[in-house]
């Protein structure tokens, strides 16, 4: 009868090497998503703190699953797959705000709306009144403006990553949290902005503000940029 070595125990598997992995491809994702000119290899591995081949093989998966596609010049763009991910995004964006933006608009008396980006556009996805009070600007639900303008552009431009060449009003957003307009989308009204999350809110989102006069606007920013922290608490939560 031989004798044989006894067996070396397997270590067991890694519970979290799955989740890792998981993790890895949807912070790629997301810097993809965000970024308007797209990203190279180089630039995603950066991003994700990866070794350049596994930034790629994260990369081939996800153009495998058409979320994102890769141009001639090189650079990975957001594909059509990421339609039904961004309409699920808009969709848990929009519960988790209406609560917040009714008490804002309350709080406030004032008209307070949740803007997101649409390619090169400003849309309103929700727009809350205040419930009391005798006069408030108001706009429709679906409205939208060029993102190159006014307080909501500016804001959802900051929402993104940085791009080159970006405006100084976009950079003072950065810097301050907030943008404040006057007359660049309605003649005579002041636009006050505050950028959500992106990584909370998965779309380049935004609260915004229009008064008439600028006391009102200016006293809105500390309770906005408020209710845009509780946004991103409750879709984090």
């Amino acid at each position: 009868m031989t004798d044989h070595p006894p067996a070396t125990p397997r270590p067991p598997a890694s519970r979290t090497a799955g989740s890792q992995t998981l993790a890895r491809g949807l912070e790629v994702l997301r810097s993809v998503a965000l970024a308007r000119d797209g990203l190279t290899v180089a630039e995603v591995a950066e991003r994700a703190g990866v070794h350049r081949t596994i930034a790629y093989r994260v990369l081939n998966t996800l153009a495998d699953a058409r979320m994102v596609h890769r141009g001639q010049d090189a650079r990975y763009r957001g594909a059509a797959g990421l339609l039904a991910l961004a309409s699920a995004a808009l969709q848990s964006l929009n519960a988790a705000a209406l609560p917040v933006l009714r008490e804002t608009a309350d709080h406030l008396g004032a008209t307070v709306a949740l803007i997101v980006r649409e390619g090169d556009d400003a849309v309103a996805l929700a727009v809350v009144a205040p419930t009391g009070g005798s006069y408030h600007v108001s706009f429709a639900q679906g409205s939208r403006h060029p993102l190159d303008r006014g307080a909501a552009g500016h804001a959802l431009r900051a929402a993104g990553t940085p791009a080159p060449g970006e405006s100084e009003a976009v950079r003072r957003v950065r810097d301050d949290g907030f943008a404040l307009t006057f007359g660049e989308v309605e003649p005579g009204m002041y636009g006050l902005a505050v950028p959500i999350d992106a990584r909370a809110a998965g779309v380049e989102a935004c609260l915004n503000v229009i008064a008439v006069r600028e006391d009102v606007a200016a006293n809105a920013v500390a309770p906005l940029r408020a209710s845009a922290a509780r946004i991103a608490e409750r879709l984090l939560a």
